[in-house]
C-alpha cells in the first residue's frame, strides 16, 4: 500500500487478535513495527516462551513470519495504563526503530456484568486501559511526531460500540464513546502540524478470545442476524483498513472513524420497515 514501506509502526495489544492482524500486515507492506505486550512473568528473558496470541501462535513464530517481510520488528512491553510504562514502551520504540511515523492504538479489555452490580475498580479498570491508556499512548506518539519534525499518523482501535450501547458492558462502551472524541479533539488539534488522527470501529470479528460463539452453531447465527452482510469480520479485514488509512492514498482523511462492520451500525433491525408504513 502507498507510503507504507520503511515506516516506524508501533502497535499496541499486538500479540493476538486484531492487533497481531495489524502487525503482520504492515510487516507483509514492509514496514519496521514495534509489537507491544503486557508481560504477566517478572522474567523478561522468558518472554518470547511465555507470550503468545490467544490462538496458541507463539510470539516468536509471529515475528519469524514477520521477518521474511524485511525490516526491523521488536517487542515493547508496557501496560498501557501505567504512565511510566507508556513513556518507556514508546521511547524504546524510537529507540529500537530509529524513529514513529504511525501509532496503533489497539490495546484494550471489557469486563461484563450488570451495570447496577459493576464495581468502580472494575469500571476504573477498563476506562484506564481503553480510553486513558489510549490518550497517554497518543501524547507520547504525539511528543515525537513533533520533536521529529515530520507527519505522524495514529488509528485509534474503537468499536461499533462507541455508538451502540452494549448492556452489561457499560465501561466497554463508555471507553469506546470517549475514543470517538479523542480521535476528533486530537484530528482537529493537530491537523495544522502534519498529524492525522483516525479511528476503525470493529464489528464482529473473528479473534481467538471470540471462539465461543464463533464455533457455536446457534451463538454465532444469533450474532449473524444482527449483521446486515450476515457473517463476522476476519481479523485481516480491519488491518487492511488500518493501513488503507495509515497510508498515503489516505492523506486527505482525519478526524473520521471508519466503521468496518458489514452494516452493523446500520441498524439491521430496521432492514424491514416496521415503524412508519
Amino acid at each position: 500500500m502507498k507510503g507504507l514501506k520503511g515506516k516506524n509502526v508501533l502497535v499496541t495489544g499486538g500479540t493476538s487478535g486484531i492487533g497481531q492482524a495489524i502487525a503482520v500486515y504492515f510487516a507483509k507492506e514492509g514496514a519496521n513495527v514495534a509489537i507491544n505486550y503486557r508481560s504477566r512473568s517478572q522474567e523478561a528473558e522468558e518472554t518470547h516462551a511465555q507470550i503468545h496470541a490467544e490462538s496458541g501462535q507463539p510470539m516468536h513464530d509471529l515475528m519469524d513470519e514477520m521477518e521474511e517481510s524485511g525490516g526491523r520488528h521488536v517487542l515493547v512491553r508496557a501496560d498501557v495504563s501505567v504512565e511510566a510504562d507508556v513513556v518507556s514502551m514508546v521511547q524504546e520504540a524510537v529507540d529500537q526503530l530509529g524513529g514513529l511515523d504511525i501509532l496503533i492504538n489497539n490495546a484494550g479489555i471489557q469486563i461484563p456484568g450488570d451495570s447496577h452490580e459493576l464495581t468502580i475498580d472494575s469500571f476504573d479498570r477498563v476506562l484506564a486501559v481503553n480510553l486513558r491508556g489510549a490518550y497517554m499512548c497518543a501524547r507520547e506518539a504525539i511528543k515525537q511526531f513533533l520533536a521529529q519534525n515530520k507527519p505522524g499518523v495514529i488509528i485509534n482501535v474503537s468499536s461499533v460500540h462507541q455508538e451502540i450501547p452494549k448492556p452489561r458492558f457499560l465501561s466497554y462502551s463508555v471507553s469506546k464513546g470517549g475514543m470517538q472524541n479523542l480521535t476528533r479533539t486530537l484530528a482537529l488539534e493537530y491537523a495544522g502540524r502534519g498529524i492525522r488522527v483516525n479511528g476503525i470501529g470493529p464489528g464482529a470479528t473473528i479473534t481467538p478470545i471470540n471462539r465461543a460463539w464463533v464455533d457455536d452453531p446457534a451463538k454465532s447465527a444469533m450474532v449473524y442476524e444482527h449483521i446486515p452482510m450476515q457473517r463476522a469480520a476476519e481479523s485481516e479485514e480491519m488491518a487492511a483498513v488500518t493501513a488503507f488509512l495509515c497510508s498515503d492514498d489516505a492523506a486527505y482523511i482525519t478526524g473520521q472513524t471508519i466503521f468496518v462492520d458489514g452494516g452493523l451500525t446500520l441498524y439491521a433491525d430496521f432492514r424491514t420497515a416496521w415503524s412508519s408504513e
